[in-house]
């Protein structure tokens, strides 16, 4: 058995099916037991059961780099 995809806020990946907008690229907002995603096609935030969001990854498209990934303070701002 796997152990949980590695995901990291900033990371852009690309879901199995077309959000109804027809983008299917996203960025992870929000890592916990929920994952939060933002489509990058109408900006419209999801939040997911991370079982669930796994299943539906097609793949992982770009890594986030440590300087991408915003500080607590700027990550807080973002999600509001």
């Amino acid at each position: 058995m796997k152990g949980p995809l590695s995901l990291n806020i900033g990371d852009t990946v690309q879901m199995r099916k077309p959000h109804p907008c027809g983008g299917d690229t996203w960025r992870v907002v929000r890592v916990g037991a929920d994952i939060g995603l933002r489509c990058l096609t109408c900006e419209r935030k999801v939040l997911l059961p991370r079982s669930e969001c796994e299943r539906r990854i097609k793949r992982i498209v770009a890594q986030a780099t440590p300087d991408q990934a915003p500080s607590a303070g700027a990550r807080r701002e973002q999600e509001s």
